[in-house]
């Protein structure tokens, strides 16, 4: 068996100026202050060596875990070059995503249902899962990294771990064993622990090969939309209202599956309270790293005070918990759902605590706005463009709330709970603004001026 101590001592020492330029790493907001080992696996010897590694990266307080595919060749392909990390005697090392020659044993794993130290590779009972397939990355992702192997398989490895049990699998199970249309076949999963607690590291689904995903299709509705000024949205070619109905529809038949098959609570007066504190201090927070969100601070808490006007019990449950149109999928058949695991920034036991299911209706009305505005950034002010995507937005908000509507129990309608739903889409919108400030800061206006919006009444 490979010693591979000198091998990852090497690496980790190049990983505090590499991590940062990688999609998937969450602390792009301030510097790495070091990166320890926690534990390597050898998943295959020889060459190339394949090795699962997971590292602590420390940036001041904060102190996350991360796990790596490094892999090892004599000669590294010209195609790998960007994956390069450094070399350990002679030997050029890498990270392995895009190597299809070596990723393709995580499948075989899977397959065989293979232990190799304290990885569990299993396939989910019942399901047919065949190895020998080369894998491909899905180049789209941001906080995770997607394996397609031929036309048959995805392969979510999780970047960023946390301990305990991962939402994104359980509710998968549970949807699963609900026997739900709205999402891909869960085939299998990389599971094992971390700091002696149980740990998910990858999860295995059919791929849906016909599928487009809603982002895609909203923001070509936006262009075509933006293209012809005066044309009426409904006689627009790409016009997604019908989709955006028939999309309502199918998040609230996975509410209702969800609910049906893992229960459901009633809010009291303290988890409002609590829910109140949280969005305050999530405010708070936001407001000190963002100036531009102070001038907008009084009037958002007097929305989310709001919440101690519900006059009537709000069903609790467990729910997506990150809903946009990136997470969406349109298939031949209808509406997927996909990437149950919740928020990556947020703390698993909020990921995983009952919620409203408007929480995820607040979040894929933020993300029509989304769609509709960013193709404006960067762009010279238009006031008939300005125009034309509000209108798109406000036509497929309330297309999606009418269909959400004719399938929801017991919620119903989103907007009979018009304090609920603006408290959470105001929270989201925070966060949005948080995000944007240490990721994508020409995008800070989206989320700023449907803040302003909303404050004002006009959304």
């Amino acid at each position: 068996m490979t010693d591979s101590r000198d091998l990852v001592t090497a690496l980790v020492a190049e990983l505090p100026g590499w991590l940062p330029g990688q999609r998937w790493f969450a602390g792009k907001d301030r510097p790495v202050d070091a990166v320890l080992p926690v534990r390597a696996t050898v998943l295959t010897e020889g060459d190339p060596l394949l090795l699962h590694l997971v590292v602590e990266v420390v940036q001041g307080a904060r102190r996350e875990h991360y796990q790596l595919l490094i892999a090892g060749r004599e000669k590294l392909p010209e195609y790998l070059g960007s994956s390069w990390l450094g070399t350990e005697n002679g030997r050029p090392c890498y990270e392995a995503a895009n190597d299809a020659d070596v990723t393709g044993v995580l499948l075989d794993l899977i397959a065989e249902d293979a232990d190799i130290g304290p990885l569990r590779f299993r396939h989910e009972p019942g399901a047919d899962v065949t190895g020998g397939l080369r894998a491909r990355p899905v180049g789209a992702e941001q906080s995770n990294t997607s394996l397609v192997y031929g036309s048959q398989y995805i392969l979510k490895l999780f970047r960023k771990l946390t301990t305990g049990e991962n939402p994104d699998l359980l509710l998968h199970r549970a949807l699963q064993d609900a026997g739900s249309e709205h999402i891909a076949p869960l085939l299998g999963s990389i599971t094992g622990e971390l700091g002696g607690a149980p740990a998910t590291f990858g999860m295995l689904h059919r791929f849906m090969a016909d599928a487009v995903d809603g982002w895609a299709m909203a923001t070509t509705s936006v262009r075509d939309l933006l293209a012809d000024p005066e044309l009426p949205p409904d006689q627009v070619g790409g016009d997604f209202a019908g989709e955006a109905q028939r999309l309502g529809t199918a998040v609230a038949t996975v509410h209702n599956d969800l609910r049906e098959a893992l229960g459901e609570q009633r809010a009291d007066a303290e988890e409002l309270e609590r829910t109140v504190k949280a969005m305050n201090s999530k405010l708070d927070a936001v407001a000190r790293e963002v100036p531009e969100l102070a001038e907008f601070a009084p009037t958002l808490r007097a929305a989310f005070d709001e919440l101690y006007k519900v006059d009537q019990p709000v069903p609790m449950q467990l729910i997506h918990g990150d809903l946009h149109l990136g997470q969406v999928l349109r298939t031949v058949h209808g509406w997927l759902l996909i990437d149950f695991e919740g928020e990556p920034a947020a703390p698993l036991s909020e990921r995983a605590a009952l919620r409203s299911p408007l929480r995820d209706v607040a979040g894929m009305l933020r993300s029509f706005d989304y769609a509709a505005h960013q193709m404006l950034v960067g762009q010279p002010e238009d006031e008939r463009q300005a125009e034309r995507a509000l209108e798109w937005a406000g036509r497929n908000r309330s297309a999606f709330c009418d269909g959400y509507a004719q399938a929801a129990q017991p919620l119903g309608d989103p907007r009979r709970w018009p304090r609920l739903l603006r408290a959470l889409e105001l929270d989201k919108a925070v966060y949005e603004v948080a995000y944007e400030h240490a990721n994508r800061p020409d995008w800070l206006r989206i989320p700023l001026d449907s803040i302003a919006r909303i404050c004002s009444g006009g959304e």
